[in-house]
């Protein structure tokens, strides 16, 4: 299985989330952190799932969604960089 790797704007975006929901509940911000490394976890076994965007011209990034998040993602042979993990919501184009 490929190593994985969450870059520092990957780990940060996770921890506003999970902090942002937290907010009104831990329980659920929990319930989030679980899917997304459960995503992740899948991601690093079979990288092709994720898509690509149109609105982001780099074609090296892949995404994989887990409602209302997204990861972004990149991938070689050996490892699995996750480079972000945005709110769907948020503008690509400007973030990759």
């Amino acid at each position: 299985m490929r190593k994985v790797v969450f870059g520092a704007l990957a780990q940060h975006d996770l921890q506003q989330a999970w902090d942002y929901i937290a907010a009104d509940s831990v329980r659920a911000a929990d319930r989030l952190r679980e899917r997304i490394h459960h995503a992740v976890d899948l991601l690093a076994q079979m990288p092709g799932i994720g898509h690509r965007r149109p609105d982001v011209p780099e074609s090296i990034y892949r995404f994989w969604t887990v409602r209302p998040y997204v990861i972004g993602y990149r991938y070689t042979s050996r490892s699995l960089t996750i480079v972000r993990v945005v709110h769907g919501a948020r503008d690509f184009r400007e973030i990759f």
